[in-house]
């Protein structure tokens, strides 16, 4: 960090001031109850705001309290859920539910060690919470924040690196503890603040075509003096990608498809999916991938298509097949079994693996 920013560090009622005016109407800010608060923070890790809107509208019209999260089946939770990605965030919030009716007589937690140790809930979602529905001075720091309090200050190092990481909580802290006095501004100082500092990055620090013109902390911006914006902050290089490739197989027998549970541990843990096997080579021997991962040969198999989309460093490619069989493939497990075609909307399926439905039909 350039020691010149300690000398003109932005002032939180102007951020306050902007955000009254600019401040985009979003559901969850017409409450501070803690658990729609809570829900929403978790749907909107790693997920844009327009997309988790209706998730959350949906999960409030269904589950509006913490007890009837708590009492809801894992695949209510997982339907719920479905399409959003990174399901272990519903798995989580499903077993903090369960742990706040039992711990706390259903009240969510106020103090901010007791939230912390929820399942799920990390540094950047308790002091979240913690501010925005209690109005404490608890710091945070997610993605548009790291860019905002980089180029402001003009923090050249990489956020990820645990020194940078610390400097840049600090900043955070020292920001949300000014704002804390500025209690003519708003009523709720705190929790403004930080809603604050998460909406000027999504709104003006932008990670491209930043609208440093009409930022109320323009004036002693660190990369907007030196040009910097595209270069903090400083994410370090990209992961080299790889390439999978995976096999898939729909079933039909008697209006019945055949789909198989996703293992509880690992990726999509509990969604269903079609039968599916990883392939080397997937353009060889596609009768003897088939037979191994039904155990029958089938009868014939016909190429729907190709969907492909990225998981972290991943780049899948799924290729689906329509498959004839000449008798029931038996059931293995709990985890397998034939459902009603026009039942499948039901079950809560993987994103590739819903529209590869869509493909069938």
């Amino acid at each position: 960090m350039r020691e010149n920013r300690q000398n003109h560090l932005p002032k939180a009622d102007q951020l306050l001031i902007w955000y009254k005016k600019n401040a985009r109407s979003l559901p969850w800010r017409k409450t501070l109850d803690p658990y729609k608060i809570w829900v929403s923070e978790i749907m909107l890790q790693q997920t844009q705001v327009a997309t988790v809107i209706p998730y959350w509208k949906r999960w409030m019209k269904q589950l509006p309290t913490i007890q009837a999260a708590a009492e809801a089946s894992e695949d209510t939770i997982l339907k719920l859920w479905e399409g959003l990605g990174y399901y272990s965030r519903a798995r989580n919030l499903h077993k903090a539910s369960k742990i706040i009716i039992r711990d706390h007589k259903g009240t969510f937690p106020r103090q901010f060690e007791q939230i912390k140790r929820l399942p799920g809930i990390g540094p950047y979602t308790c002091g979240a919470i913690d501010s925005i529905a209690f109005d404490q001075p608890s710091a945070i720091l997610d993605g548009n924040v790291i860019r905002v309090l980089s180029r402001y200050f003009g923090v050249h190092g990489n956020p990820k690196q645990g020194k940078i990481n610390q400097q840049l909580w600090k900043l955070s802290s020292g920001l949300v503890q000014s704002a804390e006095k500025c209690s003519a501004v708003s009523h709720h100082p705190c929790s403004d603040f930080n809603q604050a500092l998460m909406e000027l990055g999504a709104l003006i620090c932008r990670k491209s075509d930043p609208k440093c013109g009409i930022c109320p902390w323009n004036s002693h911006c660190y990369a907007r003096e030196h040009r910097l914006h595209n270069s903090l902050p400083n994410t370090g290089k990209r992961p080299e990608t790889r390439k999978r490739t995976y096999l898939v197989f729909l079933v039909e027998q008697k209006g019945r498809l055949l789909v198989v549970k996703r293992p509880r541990n690992g990726i999509n843990a509990g969604l269903w999916e079609f039968p599916n096997i990883e392939s080397q080579s997937p353009s060889r021997n596609v009768t003897g991938s088939a037979v191994e991962c039904l155990g029958i040969k089938p009868l014939s198999l016909e190429k729907l298509g190709v969907i492909r989309h990225s998981i972290t460093k991943y780049r899948i490619s799924s290729v689906y097949y329509k498959v004839k069989v000449d008798c029931f493939i038996k059931k293995t497990n709990d985890s397998m079994k034939w459902h009603l075609r026009y039942r499948l909307q039901d079950l809560a399926f993987t994103a590739t693996h819903r529209k590869a439905y869509c493909l069938y039909l």
